[in-house]
């Protein structure tokens, strides 16, 4: 089982309004350093990654820290990546944004489903609040990181 096959299994899981928490979110938040108790309106889309990883033996940031991810697995180019072994690091924000090389700065990480024109497929946790596929533009990808050879 890959990554993305895990993953794909998620679909749908969101955050709960008010002050109950999603459990699943709460634990990937837990495998961040965060407690079980944590808000699962922290930013999350790394902790899914984290959960995922840990699952599968895979190697793992463990920080919520989106760009963390930067300094995880072997880089590759775009062009080379494949769904079920890469994640893509994206920027996250308005304005002129931080290169690669700045770790401690917004961003967003989630596993790679593929590439539609000028968009990458993004599978991922906390992207509108919920486990889901969106597309993001090539020109945000930091960078993208392969965490297992098949």
């Amino acid at each position: 089982m890959t990554a993305f096959d895990l993953a794909q299994r998620y679909i749908g899981v969101k955050e709960i309004s008010g002050e109950r928490n999603h459990p699943l979110i709460s634990w990937w938040l837990s495998l961040c350093g965060f407690s079980m108790d944590s808000p699962d309106e922290i930013a999350w889309c790394s902790a899914f990654v984290n959960g995922i990883a840990w699952e599968l033996r895979l190697p793992r940031s463990k920080s919520a820290a989106a760009r963390s991810w930067l300094a995880v697995g072997i880089p590759i180019e775009i062009d080379r990546a494949r769904p079920g072994f890469d994640v893509v690091i994206f920027k996250r924000g308005t304005g002129i944004q931080p290169g690669p090389e700045v770790l401690n700065a917004p961003g967003h990480v989630a596993f790679f489903a593929g590439i539609e024109g000028n968009r990458v497929l993004s599978f991922g946790g906390n992207q509108g609040n919920v486990v889901s596929m969106i597309s993001l533009p090539i020109s945000d990808i930091l960078g993208v990181r392969r965490l297992t050879e098949a």
